[in-house]
């Protein structure tokens, strides 16, 4: 089964153009699901998992974040609300909300300000790493840093991807590539520009957490504490031999978790 690519263009609230890019995969009437990819990295991170979820029968969009893959617009002084504009605006013209929005890491961020600020698109969000309350490691802090600094040897660049984002033993080759500095500026803007309260609850919808847990970065007390704070509205998954990566580690296991969490919500 192949990707089909989308381009769409809309104005932000100040008149500017937007244009916003990204592929779909799936029957076109199969369950809808949306994922948003972590910080600074394409939404080709989720291929394995998005071409597995269409197999099974699910229509699920991978939208590019500006900066990325043709996606285009201001890059400044943004603040998450104006990039969930932009998610709304991929759901609003290429899905049939309400969808299923399942953010990684970064985009787990992103996802649950979509949720909070248009619920109506959203049936039921899925946070894969889902840090944010949590302060991380000095060390995890610094590798994720080194992950996005040209400056590095080849040799220092994979050893903070190591570190950061894989579990002790898996191979993190995968993830050499795929580093947008750029747009990780402008998105670490919008979290520091966005207050935490806005997003950290989800608009009110079901969610999915996967955590898994050997997260250096998303340390798995984030996901304690949102399913502490929201009982039986969070179902909790934890993955052993994953780190903040996730999806080139388990993409097999993910798959199914998100498999079994939409069937039993009748999805």
């Amino acid at each position: 089964m192949d990707f089909e690519s989308y381009s769409i263009s809309r104005k932000d609230g100040e008149g500017r153009p937007v244009t916003l890019k990204g592929r779909m995969i799936g029957p076109e009437d199969g369950c809808q699901i949306v994922m948003i990819a972590s910080l600074g990295r394409p939404g080709s991170d989720f291929d394995e998992v998005a071409s597995a979820l269409a197999e099974a029968g699910y229509r699920v969009t991978l939208p590019e974040p500006r900066g990325i893959g043709g996606s285009e617009g201001p890059m400044e002084k943004l603040t998450l609300h104006d990039l969930a504009e932009d998610v709304a605006a991929v759901i609003e013209a290429v899905a049939k909300a309400p969808v299923v929005l399942i953010g990684h890491a970064f985009g787990n961020r992103l996802a649950r300000t979509t949720a909070a600020d248009r619920p109506e698109l959203v049936s039921h969000v899925g946070l894969l790493a889902c840090g944010g309350l949590i302060e991380m490691p000095e060390k995890a802090r610094e590798a994720l840093i080194g992950c996005f600094d040209e400056s590095l040897s080849p040799e220092e660049h994979i050893e903070c991807v190591r570190y950061g984002f894989f579990a002790k033993g898996n191979d993190p080759e995968a993830w050499r590539g795929g580093w947008y500095p750029q747009v990780m500026r402008m998105q670490s803007s919008a979290v520091r520009r966005t207050p935490v309260e806005d997003w950290w609850e989800a608009g009110g919808q079901p969610i999915l957490v996967v955590q898994a847990l050997e997260d250096t970065i998303a340390l798995p007390a984030n996901a304690h504490d949102l399913k502490a704070r929201l009982g039986e509205r969070a179902t909790l998954v934890e993955l052993p031999n994953a780190g903040h990566a996730m999806l080139p580690e388990q993409p097999g296991r993910i798959v199914s978790v998100i498999r079994s969490y939409l069937e039993e919500a009748g999805k």
